[in-house]
């Protein structure tokens, strides 16, 4: 039976998704990708594991959403947490308040304590993309880019999201909505190598395009 989630909150990093129920005694380690830095990686991959291996792994997994959301909103935020000079007693303080705020799960604040502590907050936003990466090879999860004109209504991502999940045979669909205005109208959906173009931008061009050749064969 599928479960649907059609309204996805800030602290899922802006993005609608589609989510099967998952299978029990599934696999609790995972594989990490050869790219990146295999430091971020090595950190990605513990905090993965123990957070499947608690049951908080969605949970942790919308935690470390937030944290890498506000690494890219807030540019003072980031380079507080990134700047060598600052001191650790300050950054603990900071993530501690962050953490209180957004109700981090505990294992969440424990390992962004053990960064401060080995001084590793530098290596946070990658450490995040590599969390990204292991949770969806995890929980079998296909990431696509939604660009369109305008944003889309959360039911509409959630008819696409279900759509894709239908077409790529994956348990789990996460969307990441981009506004793209030069699309005029519509939407391109991107996942993998493969994408669904339907945009009325892409519309203009078939029928200019096809106008173009008919003139040109008239011409000849």
């Amino acid at each position: 039976m599928l479960a649907a989630k059609s309204i996805a909150g800030p602290r899922a990093f802006k993005a609608s998704a589609v989510r099967a129920a998952p299978k029990a005694g599934r696999r609790s380690t995972v594989v990490v990708m050869a790219r990146k830095n295999e430091v971020s990686e090595s950190y990605a991959k513990a905090l993965v594991e123990l957070a499947d291996e608690k049951g908080k792994l969605e949970a942790v997994h919308a935690d470390v959403d937030s944290v890498a959301g506000l690494m890219k909103e807030n540019a003072k935020l980031s380079a507080l947490i990134m700047n060598p000079v600052v001191d650790a007693d300050k950054k603990r303080a900071v993530l501690a308040k962050i953490a209180k705020e957004a109700g981090f799960q505990q294992y969440t604040i424990n390992f962004l304590n053990l960064l401060v502590e080995k001084d590793r907050l530098a290596l946070v936003p990658e450490i995040c993309e590599c969390f990204e990466d292991l949770y969806c090879q995890l929980t079998d999860t296909q990431v696509a880019t939604l660009r369109s004109a305008v944003k889309l209504e959360q039911e509409q991502q959630f008819l696409i999201a279900k759509k894709l999940q239908e077409l790529t045979g994956s348990k789990n669909i996460k969307l990441k909505p981009v506004i793209d205005s030069s699309l005029i109208a519509g939407f391109v959906v991107e996942y993998g190598s493969s994408q669904i173009d339907l945009s009325v931008r892409t519309q203009i061009e078939r029928v200019a395009d096809s106008l173009t050749k008919e003139m040109t064969a008239k011409l000849s």
